[in-house]
């Protein structure tokens, strides 16, 4: 009999480790290069000894405390720790500046921080001068020397594990209310200052009860997740950590996402919570190297591909292939899908999660037709954040699928997507104003996205509202349908539609290099760099074709006129992208401004 109430995820945690007890948690590798297993047992008795530390250092229900730090299994520790004893977590983006690190402790109110590494230690300690109520800083990582103001995880854990009111651990986690705040995400502003939303237990609770009510059968069995987006993000959180937490599976964490793809062949993940991006760079990687293939290797992988397709219908409705087609698919399993999938460490994958952005049909259908089930969902910060998603059984490429239980969604006015349900925020930290305006009068949350609903409850996400383009014609344009569409390119990477109060719509287009630089081989022509490639007629022409093709189902005014190849790829590092992957369209403005004009030059 379960001894809490599963009124938290603390709770629910506590309860799991009484089953679960010695079996293994999570998987992580160790310092000396090998993968190391923790129990629910070992992982509660740190939570334990952490929270036992956090009480004795006087935090009490309602304190903040931060929590900056990269994918690790002490980022679990820290936050079942935190959330148990009632104070809220904090996280921020192990990738943040220190200044944003500074503006989220300060914003927060957070007492306490805990670091991954020694940079995140000294991102904090650069402007720790600034932040009065920031009372200590604990650090996962051991230290050559003690700093001042610092203490590492090692001695935090010693300190709570010598604590004798062992009992005051439950005693803090019992009295948690359902409606209390578990934490503080603050989202990734691209204007102005980003806003802390406050999540509740009860939101959580709800959405990991949500997701497991959408096939319950699907997810129930002995499954390993592969851990890698940012915890600091709610898909990560609550997808990636809490649902598996909550339906007893094991989670291993990979090292960096430049090592994936040997992370994804060490654990052979069965599950996968992703956002589009890294569907989209295997795919690209896969039709990339099959350009380069033998001209046998080339006509079989096509003829498998052909199959592929003809699966579609078997995969997403759920029935059983028969006759002849069976017969041609399993064969083109075992010479062509087997493999592939073997070489990508994705042969035991059950089922895909996608979320974050929207999953391009092409990307979809790719993975769906060799048989590995990708299920696209929907959802914000501000709803914990997932308020749709496809089912198992079936599953419907470019839709997001239908709501989750308990969920309602209407379409709004300029078919804006408004949500109600028990996964959405209360509201946002020491911004009634902001909170008041995220809401309708009658307690829908706008979500800003812009979608459409079919007869089976589906949901189809066209475009986000302050994303819209309005040319100088006064015609609306959503650029990331637009830009879905040509990424299903294998040349083309990554791409920005600009064209707000412009004449025409312009792209920067970032091209997939490897298939480009193969083609460009074939085809004899030399080059000595990435920006000789890209200047090259005959690479224009075939940018130029690639968009003619891509585009040719749309309208007049939402054809793309002019073009620029650029020669490196954006990232979260070189400030294009969010840490999600989604594009950061007013930096891309700002930063690529001289190229954009270069595109309109009659303006």
């Amino acid at each position: 009999m379960a001894q809490f109430q599963e009124t938290s995820m603390g709770a629910i945690f506590q309860n799991r480790v009484q089953q679960y007890c010695d079996k293994t948690l999570v998987i992580y590798k160790n310092k000396s290069g090998k993968w190391e297993e923790i129990s629910w047992n070992k992982l509660n008795e740190m939570v334990q000894d952490l929270g036992m530390f956090l009480i004795k250092r006087g935090v009490q229900p309602g304190d903040k405390v931060a929590l900056f730090s990269p994918n690790r299994y002490e980022w679990w520790v820290a936050d079942l720790a935190i959330i148990s004893v009632g104070a809220v977590n904090v996280p921020i983006y192990a990738t943040n500046s220190p200044e944003e690190s500074r503006y989220i402790i300060d914003n927060s109110d957070a007492k306490k921080c805990f670091v991954g590494t020694k940079e995140h230690m000294e991102k904090i300690l650069k402007v720790k001068d600034k932040l009065p109520n920031l009372e200590e800083i604990i650090i996962f990582d051991d230290l050559d020397k003690p700093v001042a103001g610092v203490m590492t995880m090692a001695e935090a854990l010693k300190e709570g594990k010598a604590t004798t009111n062992k009992d005051e651990f439950d005693r803090r986690l019992i009295p948690i209310n359902i409606g209390d705040v578990a934490t503080i995400i603050y989202t990734s502003g691209t204007t102005g200052n980003p806003k802390g939303v406050m999540l509740t237990h009860k939101n959580f609770v709800s959405n990991v009860n949500q997701l497991n009510a959408v096939d319950p059968e699907f997810l129930s069995g002995d499954h390993t997740f592969l851990s890698f987006l940012p915890l600091a993000h709610s898909l990560e959180r609550t997808v990636g950590y809490y649902a598996a937490i909550f339906l007893g599976h094991k989670v291993a964490f990979a090292e960096s996402t430049d090592k994936l793809l040997e992370n994804f062949q060490d654990i052979r993940p069965t599950f996968l919570v992703s956002v589009p991006r890294i569907y989209e760079k295997v795919h690209a990687g896969i039709t990339a190297k099959v350009a380069g293939a033998s001209p046998i290797k080339k006509a079989l992988f096509n003829w498998a591909m052909g199959l592929a397709k003809e699966n579609l219908p078997y995969i997403c409705n759920d029935k059983e292939r028969t006759g002849w087609f069976a017969f041609k698919y399993n064969l083109a399993d075992k010479i062509i899908f087997s493999k592939l999938k073997v070489a990508l460490g994705m042969d035991k994958l059950h089922g895909a999660m996608s979320g974050g952005g929207p999953l391009s049909v092409s990307d979809a259908e790719f993975f769906l037709g060799m048989g590995i089930r990708v299920l696209e969902g929907f959802g914000l910060t501000e709803t914990t954040p997932v308020t749709n998603g496809n089912k198992p059984k079936k599953i419907k490429p470019g839709t997001v699928g239908p709501a989750l239980k308990d969920t309602i969604i209407k379409i709004g006015e300029g078919g804006e997507i408004l949500i109600k349900g028990p996964q959405v925020m209360k509201g946002y930290y020491k911004n009634e104003a902001a909170t008041k305006e995220a809401f309708t009068p009658d307690g829908f949350f706008r979500t800003g996205d812009i979608g459409e609903i079919d007869n089976d409850g589906y949901m189809k996400i066209t475009g986000r509202i302050k994303d819209i383009i309005v040319t100088s014609g006064g015609k609306n344009v959503s650029p990331q349908n637009i830009e879905n569409t040509l990424v299903t390119s294998s040349f083309i990477e990554q791409v920005a539609v600009i064209g707000d109060n412009r004449k025409y719509l312009s792209a920067l287009i970032v091209p997939s290099f490897a298939t480009l630089e193969s083609w460009a081989k074939d085809k004899n022509i030399s080059f000595s760099n990435r920006q000789e490639l890209i200047k090259n007629p005959e690479v224009i022409k075939l940018f130029e074709h690639e968009i003619e093709e891509q585009m040719k189902d749309y309208a007049r005014v939402e054809q793309i006129r002019k073009f620029l190849l650029m020669e490196k790829e954006w990232s979260q590092d070189s400030g294009e992208m969010t840490p999600t992957m989604k594009l950061k369209r007013s930096i891309i403005r700002k930063k690529y401004e001289k190229e954009i004009e270069s595109l309109y030059p009659q303006e």
